[in-house]
């Protein structure tokens, strides 16, 4: 497997490695990871002899109804995502551990301040025969970045001042930064953060993109079909056409795939796996260790303002019990960090058991004997209902009285970020990096565990502006083991992601997490 370019003096801050190697597994909340034997990260494919052009591959994904689009930068769904994949691409994407590796850029480098930083682009064409240059990404970030909408990747590009940015030749954009931004590259490889040609605003009808895949039709909802690009800057696709179909229910995904509707599904539950594994009718994929699953402790208000408190709770779980039931077994047990297996993740650190008398001796120095607390939970991702009722069980024999509380499906994750003080919580695949500025900053919008600590905020100022990657990492992992001490996730276990394919689909990789540049990757399989 060819693990990208180490110490790649075109690239500051690109550090590849092995992933999960020991394990197989890959980490990412979601879907789809396929590579060929040729893949630049995602590792080697399962087999299946020398890779062979033609055919038609049909995908099933779960949709968003009439209301789809083929617009990058409003992509949301997994289908959305995987769309848009085939059809545009990124200046960069992330490897199977995160790091970001380039795609359309050739190269990028930074000024001494690391608040100017300078991107070549390679030579590739729109589907029109267009080049990519300068100005179709200048338009593409700017487009992102309009106040007036909503795309996905805006507060990823935040740190980018797009009015002092500009395009220093064709193939040259010199990016100005608000502040030091060592993580610059993570901001090219963000979800939805698509190049698109200047001026582009039609993308049901005709879009044009720089992907491995062409556009044929459109049905929202429904279908949406695409064809080789055969002058397709980084090698034509083995397929000769993709079609992404929608089925809503598991059900229908799975039986279409026995029935041979269609050669791929998304998303399988771990009953359906164990019930066709090894039966020969279809191949079960498992992306391991693929979303965080968590129980986040609000650290602004009671009980959990104590960090005595939240140790405590650190020290009740079990957490090969809430694998092994919330999850199936389907999963790898957590140690209270996000990012297992990503770049800059502090593993070197003593994993968690369960220890309730050290538990009830943290409490009761609290003066929290006998503790009450609510735990919210709700049937919005799978696991999170069986999980809070494992938990109950375990606090109760360190005293700890769990109540249970079931909410919405609908506003679960809106109610849930302000209001309660424990409840379940899911994360897929990101850059630690990212997971600390949209969830741990004191500004940040999504800090579901009320973290706010001024030299917390300052550590992550410092890596930013720190240039050294060595010396980055090590205030990393200064923030890693404040949090593995003090912070306000426990991190119970990794899940599996599962989909099915039919026994002629090859080039299926399994170390690519969900949103990284092997997830959905239809320009490395072939049919056999």
């Amino acid at each position: 497997m060819y693990e990208g370019p180490v110490n790649d003096p075109r690239f500051p801050g690109l550090r590849r490695r092995g992933f999960l190697a020991a394990a197989g597994g890959a980490a990412g909340l979601g879907a789809l990871a396929l590579a060929g034997c040729t893949s630049p990260s995602g590792g080697a494919a399962d087999g299946g002899g020398k890779p062979r052009r033609g055919g038609k591959l049909r995908a099933a994904f779960a949709g968003g109804g009439a209301s789809e689009t083929l617009d990058p930068h409003l992509a949301n769904l997994f289908a959305d995502a995987a769309r848009a994949k085939a059809l545009f691409d990124k200046l960069a994407d992330f490897g199977a551990d995160l790091a970001a590796e380039p795609r359309l850029a050739a190269s990028w480098e930074p000024n001494s301040t690391l608040d100017r930083w300078t991107v070549k682009l390679r030579k590739a064409s729109f589907h029109n025969g267009k080049p990519v240059t300068a100005r179709d990404v200048l338009y593409s970030f700017r487009r992102i970045a309009d106040p007036k909408k909503a795309f996905r990747a805006k507060a990823s590009l935040e740190p980018l001042d797009l009015k002092a940015s500009r395009a220093v030749d064709e193939r040259t954009v010199e990016f100005a930064l608000k502040r030091p931004t060592a993580e610059f590259p993570n901001l090219l490889a963000a979800f939805g953060a698509y190049i698109v040609p200047d001026g582009a605003t039609d993308f049901d009808t005709k879009p044009v993109g720089s992907g491995p895949f062409r556009f044929v039709s459109f049905t929202p909802g429904r279908s949406a079909v695409f064809r080789r690009n055969d002058d397709y800057w980084d090698g034509a696709p083995y397929l000769e056409q993709l079609e992404f179909l929608v089925a809503n229910e598991e059900s229908a995904r799975v039986n279409s795939l026995l029935g041979g509707q269609v050669e791929y599904a998304h998303e399988l539950s771990p009953t359906t796996a164990r019930a066709h594994e090894g039966k020969g009718q279809i191949e079960i994929v498992r992306l391991r260790n693929s979303a965080m699953q968590a129980f986040a402790m609000k650290t602004d208000r009671a009980p959990f303002d104590d960090k005595r408190v939240r140790e405590a709770f650190f020290l009740l779980a079990d957490r090969k019990e809430l694998v092994d039931g919330a999850l199936s077994g389907a999963g790898e047990i957590g140690n209270d960090l996000f990012g297992k297996g990503y770049e800059y993740y502090a593993d070197g650190l003593p994993q968690r058991e369960q220890d309730l008398d050290r538990a009830r001796h943290l409490l009761k120095k609290a003066g929290a004997d006998g503790l009450r607390v609510t735990l919210d939970t709700s049937a919005v991702a799978a696991g999170f209902t069986e999980a809070a009722a494992i938990f109950r069980d375990q606090a109760a024999k360190a005293g700890v009285r769990v109540k249970v509380a079931m909410g919405s499906k609908d506003s679960y994750w809106q109610d849930t970020l302000e209001s309660g003080t424990l409840c379940c919580y899911r994360s897929g695949a990101m850059p630690i990096e990212s997971h600390f500025s949209q969830r741990l900053l004191s500004d940040s919008t999504t800090n579901a565990t009320k973290w706010h600590h001024k030299d917390f905020d300052a550590l992550y100022q410092q890596a930013q502006s720190t240039k050294d990657k060595k010396d980055r990492a090590a205030v990393y992992a200064r923030m890693q083991r404040r949090l593995y001490a003090e912070g306000g996730f426990l991190v119970w276990g990794f899940a599996d992601w599962i989909l099915g394919t039919a026994r002629t689909v090859r080039g299926v990789a399994h170390k690519a997490p969900a949103n990284t540049l092997d997830w959905a990757r239809f320009d490395k399989v072939w049919l056999a």
